[in-house]
């Protein structure tokens, strides 16, 4: 296992090496959001400076440069999270936007009247507003996963909520008030014995241990960039394949279509079908030196 060198470490982050009422800045809300390594911010310049263009639209070489980065991340995305292809990433501005894409593409085509979503007790806003907004919507029950007195999932009530109504369980991997590791695989084997998918969201468990969603089962698993070093406004949303490619759209834009037509639209295959309008493509670039720099550094020393 690899050792940590901390102070070159720190050395690496720029905003260390500021100070805050005259001490030596020491802060510790990386659960809320990270500092940038110079690595990083070199890769965010370098891409201002030498290649910006927009991506997927021009037949010319910063087009082209620009384009290639950007999917060199989607693949940097797929290997560090044991997805089986790129075409089960999918960029978005975050854990957030992610979790909403799920609920208003797949929660919104499978979920109906007297329908069920299981989430738990632990979750943190963003797990919890967009599937009760859904339900409302969809006149369907949101239950709730009770945690014990050690803070932990009560798995035994996870399986008496499942029921043939049950169309979705969303939980966090890691929580980001009590630290809690859920037993992630424990709880898709449950669901998945009653035929339910399982939402992960992993905003806190990518930058601190090995995370491998083919292993894991999950049917999807999010995360933001920024948590893990990266510039904000960057997220991932993974699926399977075979969920995302009977998915709609949820946005409508440039970028996500195969043919136009005033008549009829045809919608491109996964995961450009979910990427409408113009991208934070700087972003995803920097989520890919992000992931190089953790991957240094070694998960497991980190963990």
């Amino acid at each position: 296992m690899k050792t940590m060198d901390v102070e070159k470490i720190r050395s690496d982050f720029p905003m260390l090496q500021t100070t805050v009422n005259g001490k030596p800045l020491v802060y510790l809300d990386n659960s809320a959001t990270t500092h940038k390594p110079r690595q990083v911010i070199d890769t965010i310049v370098d891409f201002y400076t030498t290649m910006n263009a927009n991506i997927h639209r021009g037949a010319y070489s910063l087009g082209h440069q620009a384009s290639n980065q950007y999917e060199s991340a989607r693949a940097s995305v797929q290997e560090f999270i044991g997805a089986s292809s790129p075409e089960e990433i999918i960029f978005t501005s975050g854990t957030t936007a992610s979790l909403n894409l799920i609920a208003q593409s797949y929660g919104n085509m499978v979920l109906g009247n007297g329908d069920e979503i299981i989430i738990t007790e632990m979750e943190h806003h963003a797990n919890i507003i967009p599937w009760q907004a859904l339900c409302e919507r969809k006149k369907a029950r949101l239950k709730v996963v009770s945690i014990d007195d050690k803070g932990e999932l009560c798995l035994d009530e996870l399986e008496s909520l499942i029921s043939k109504k049950t169309k979705l369980v969303s939980l966090t991997y890691v929580s980001n008030v009590l630290g809690t590791i859920n037993p992630i695989k424990k709880v898709v084997q449950i669901a998945h014995d009653h035929d339910v998918p399982v939402v992960v969201d992993g905003a806190q468990a990518v930058q601190h241990m090995p995370v491998d969603v083919s292993n894991l089962e999950c049917d999807f698993f999010v995360f933001s960039g920024h948590k893990i070093f990266a510039e904000t406004g960057i997220g991932v949303c993974y699926g399977k394949k075979e969920l995302l490619e009977t998915m709609p759209p949820y946005e409508y834009g440039g970028g996500m279509i195969s043919t136009v037509g005033f008549d009829q639209t045809s919608y491109a295959d996964v995961p450009m079908r979910f990427e409408a309008g113009t991208r934070n493509i700087s972003a995803a670039i920097s989520l890919e030196s992000s992931l190089d720099y953790v991957k240094k550094i070694g998960l497991k020393a980190i963990k």
